[in-house]
C-alpha cells in the first residue's frame, strides 16, 4: 500500500463497531465474536461498506490480555481471525476497501504498567504484520508515550506499513491525561515514522469542527476525523446517543473542507450515519472548496520575564517555605512573611495541604503574601485533590493574580483514618501535571510563561528510578528542583549523583530541626525524610528552646558547607515558621 492512496480528499471510514454491535442486541465485548460469531462480525463490516465506507477497522479495539482476561496466544488468534473476517467482507465490494488493523490504547486504567503495555503493543503489532496487515491504527490514545519508539521498530522491519494514530479528546480538546490537541498535532508533525494523525471518540462533531478550525494543521501528515455521534445519555440503564445523522454529516462536510482526508465516526455512529455522511461528502466535487490550514514553519519567540527564574543567574537561590494555617487565622504566617522581607530571600513557597491534612489553599495564600509584602511567591500544587479541569482553572486564576511560579508534586495520600469520607483524585502524577502546564505555556501563556519545577526524593531506595523521573520532568518543562530535607552524608552523596547525572538546577532542602522531639517526629512520622540516629543524639534531652535551635542551625550549616560546590541554591523548611532562624543559616552561603 502506498501512502498516496490515503490522500484522497474524501476517504470515508466506517463507524463505531462496538456501539452498533450492542445496538443490534448482542452482549459482551464484540472482540469475542471474532471467534464465536464470525458471521455477525462480517455482516457489520459489510453494512458499513455498503453505506460507503472504503476504510474499515478490524474488530480488535479491545483485543488485549487485560480486557479479554486471557493469554496472548488467544489474543493472537482473535487478531488473525478479525483480520480475515474484514478481508472477506472487503473482497465482496467491487471497489477497493482498505483495512486498518485496529489497536486500542493499553492504559493504566486497564491495569497495564508502562513496560508491560509496550511489550504487548509489540506483540499485537507483530501478529498483525505477520498476518499481512498493511495499515496499523492506534486509536483512542491519550498521549504518544513510547509509541514513536514502536513506530521506528515497525518501519525498520516493514517500511511500507502505514501508521495511523487517533486521540480521544473532550469538547475542550484535552485527553484524559490533560494533553491538548494542539500539542498532540505539533508533536505528531515531528515524528518521522507517523503517516496519519487525527481524533476519535470523546468529542462530538460540532466541537471537533470548532477545535480543528482554530488550529493550523501539520502539512506533512494525512489527517483523520472520526468524532462520536454526539454525547451519550443513559436511558433504562443503557447508553444511547441522540439521533442526529444530518447534523453529524453536515459537520463532517465542514471538517472535510478544512483539508481533513479521512472521515468517519466513533461511538454512536451506525451504518446510517456513514451513509448520510457519504452522500453529503459526494456533493463536494470541486476541490476548490477545500481550505487547508497548516502549521507555520516559523515559531514565535517566547518571553520569559519572571523574578524567580532570573534569580539563579549570578548567585545561590534562597527559597523559604511558609506553612499556610490550619484555621482561618493567617497572622502567624503573615508575621513570618513580613520578617522575610528583611532577609535576602528570592522566593517564598507554600505547601499544598501536606500529609493530606487540610490547610489554607496554597495559591490563595501566595496571592495574599504577594499583595501584602511584594515577595516573590511559589505555591506547591499537588495532584491529589483535583482533576485536569480544576487544575487548569486554578492555574489560570493564579496567573491572572500575578502568581507564575509553581512547585509541582504528586502529593501525599489522604490519611488512612479519613479515607472513608475523603477520596483522593490522582488522575495523574506530577509529570502529568507538568505536561498540562507546559501546554498552557505554549497556548495561554506564550507571552508570559509559568515557571515550574519538581521535587527530588533522594531517599528513594532505587535512585535510578528517581533520576529517570527527574529527567522525564525536565523533558516536560521542569526548570528547577527542590529536594527533600538533607541531613546525613548519604543524602548528600545521593544529591550529588543526581546533579552529575541530570545537570538539573537543584535547591538543596534544609530543615533545621529545632528540638530532640522535633527530630524524633520527623524520623518516625514523615516519609521521604531520613534523619540519622546520630543527629538525634546531638540534641540534649532537656535542652532549652534556644539550645535546640542552635543545634539545628549548626547541623544545617554543616550540610550547606558540604553541598555548596554542586547545588544551585537552598530550600529552607523551618519548623513552626520560625523564620528568625534564617539569617544565621544563610550567613555562610557563598
Amino acid at each position: 500500500m502506498q501512502k498516496e492512496e490515503l490522500k484522497q480528499s474524501k476517504l470515508i471510514c466506517d463507524g463505531a463497531f462496538g456501539t452498533y454491535f450492542s445496538a443490534l442486541g448482542y452482549h459482551g465485548l464484540p472482540e469475542r465474536a471474532n471467534l464465536d460469531a464470525k458471521e455477525v462480525v462480517k455482516r457489520i463490516h459489510s453494512e458499513y461498506i455498503s453505506a460507503g465506507a472504503r476504510l474499515i477497522r478490524t474488530n480488535t479495539f479491545a483485543a488485549n490480555t487485560k480486557a479479554l482476561n486471557t493469554d496472548f496466544v488467544t489474543i493472537a488468534t482473535v487478531l488473525r481471525e478479525a483480520l480475515e473476517i474484514a478481508r472477506s467482507a472487503a473482497a465482496e465490494c467491487e471497489e477497493q476497501v482498505l483495512i486498518a488493523a485496529d489497536i486500542g490504547a493499553l492504559e493504566e486504567t486497564l491495569g497495564y504498567q508502562e513496560e508491560e503495555a509496550f511489550e504487548e503493543y509489540q506483540s499485537i503489532v507483530n501478529t498483525f504484520l505477520n498476518a499481512g496487515a498493511e495499515l496499523l491504527l492506534f486509536e483512542t490514545m491519550s498521549e504518544f508515550g513510547r509509541l514513536p519508539e514502536l513506530f521506528e521498530q515497525i518501519k525498520g522491519k516493514y517500511p511500507e506499513t502505514i501508521i495511523m494514530v487517533q486521540f480521544a479528546i473532550n469538547q475542550h480538546g484535552y485527553t484524559e491525561k490533560g494533553i491538548g490537541y494542539r500539542k498532540l498535532l505539533m508533536e505528531a508533525s515531528t515524528i518521522p515514522n507517523l503517516d496519519v494523525v487525527g481524533f476519535n471518540c470523546g468529542v462530538g462533531p460540532g466541537h471537533l469542527l470548532q477545535l480543528l478550525s482554530e488550529v493550523e494543521l501539520p502539512s506533512n501528515l494525512i489527517l483523520s476525523a472520526l468524532p462520536n455521534a454526539g454525547y451519550p445519555n443513559t436511558s433504562s440503564g443503557r447508553i444511547v446517543f441522540l439521533e442526529n445523522k444530518e447534523y453529524f454529516a453536515t459537520k463532517l462536510v465542514e471538517i472535510a473542507k478544512l483539508g481533513v482526508h479521512l472521515l468517519g465516526g466513533c461511538c454512536g455512529t451506525d451504518p446510517e450515519y456513514i451513509r448520510v455522511m457519504s452522500q453529503k461528502l459526494s456533493e463536494l466535487e470541486d476541490t476548490d472548496q477545500i481550505t487547508i490550514h497548516r502549521v507555520k514553519e516559523e515559531k514565535q519567540k517566547t518571553k520569559i520575564d519572571n523574578r524567580f527564574f532570573k534569580q539563579h543567574e549570578n548567585k545561590k537561590i534562597i527559597a523559604v517555605e511558609l506553612s499556610p494555617p490550619f484555621n482561618a487565622n493567617p497572622e502567624s504566617m503573615m508575621d513570618a512573611a513580613n520578617q522575610l522581607r528583611k532577609c535576602n530571600v528570592d522566593v517564598v513557597t507554600f505547601p499544598d495541604s501536606p500529609s493530606g491534612r487540610t490547610r489554607a489553599d496554597s495559591i490563595l495564600m501566595s496571592i495574599k503574601v504577594l499583595r501584602e509584602t511584594g515577595l516573590c511567591v511559589m505555591p506547591h500544587v499537588c495532584c491529589r485533590d483535583k482533576n485536569a479541569i480544576a487544575i487548569r482553572s486554578q492555574i489560570l486564576g493564579a496567573h491572572i493574580n500575578g502568581v507564575k511560579n509553581f512547585l509541582v508534586i504528586t502529593g501525599d495520600p489522604v490519611p488512612v483514618s479519613a479515607r472513608g469520607d475523603i477520596k483522593s483524585v490522582f488522575n495523574f502524577d506530577s509529570i502529568g501535571m507538568m505536561k498540562i502546564m507546559q501546554q498552557m505555556n505554549q497556548e495561554e501563556f506564550s507571552q508570559d510563561m509559568l515557571v515550574f519545577g519538581g521535587a527530588i526524593n533522594h531517599t528513594r531506595p532505587n535512585l535510578e528510578v528517581e533520576i529517570a523521573r527527574i529527567s522525564k520532568k525536565m523533558d516536560n518543562g521542569a526548570s528547577f528542583f527542590m529536594s527533600q530535607p538533607v541531613f546525613g552524608e548519604e543524602d548528600i552523596e545521593h544529591l550529588r549523583r543526581i546533579k552529575i547525572e541530570t545537570d538539573a538546577l537543584i535547591l538543596c532542602g534544609i530543615m533545621p530541626l529545632v528540638s530532640r522531639k522535633n527530630a524524633i517526629f520527623m524520623k518516625n512520622e514523615m516519609t521521604g525524610i531520613r534523619v540519622p540516629e546520630e543527629l538525634i543524639n546531638r540534641y540534649p534531652i532537656d535542652a532549652t528552646k534556644e539550645v535546640g535551635e542552635e543545634v539545628g542551625i549548626t547541623m544545617a550549616k554543616e550540610v550547606i558547607e558540604k553541598t555548596q560546590d554542586f547545588v544551585d541554591g537552598y530550600y529552607f523548611s523551618i519548623p513552626f515558621n520560625r523564620t528568625y532562624l534564617l539569617d544565621k543559616m544563610v550567613a555562610g552561603i557563598k
